[in-house]
């Protein structure tokens, strides 16, 4: 056990967490993304996992150590409905109120349509898939900076 530090975070997404840089790309996913086969193409390589967790809690432990680019002008993005690209389901509404909580203001989500969104995610640096069974609870977040203390 660590003080002070989300055991949501496993060994394994720490590690992720830790090597990615500034700028880049963190797929989280639900159970219905083909995860795995896209986690190939990525940085890593291989499919991280967070289990058990909504996608809205997995990005909440997430965002406690790692901070959202303030560089781009959407630093998260959402993948939208097929034919609906304008509605935000319950999902990603849960998962807009984390992102705001986080950054202490709104900070709305980009959208990016279905097929671009996977194009996204096999250039991205790695993969989590979370235990998230509703469907469309999948999130690209991008990596920012912590500025130094003085």
């Amino acid at each position: 056990m660590l003080r002070n530090f989300d055991n949501r975070l496993n060994a394994d997404v720490i590690r992720c967490l830790r090597a990615m840089g500034h700028g880049d790309d963190l797929i989280i996913s639900d159970t219905n993304f083909p995860a795995d086969s896209v986690a190939r193409h990525t940085v890593t390589g291989e499919l991280l996992r967070m289990d058990n967790l909504t996608a809205a809690e997995a990005i909440d432990a997430i965002l406690s150590v790692m901070p959202l680019d303030s560089f781009v002008e959407k630093p998260a993005e959402r993948m939208e409905i097929v034919g609906k690209p304008d509605d935000i389901p319950p999902v990603q509404q849960e998962v807009q109120k984390v992102i705001d909580k986080w950054e202490g203001k709104s900070l709305p989500m980009g959208s990016v349509e279905r097929f671009a969104f996977y194009e996204k995610a096999r250039n991205a640096y790695a993969v989590i898939v979370t235990g998230e069974t509703r469907f469309y609870g999948c999130f690209i977040l991008k990596k920012g900076v912590i500025p130094p203390k003085a």
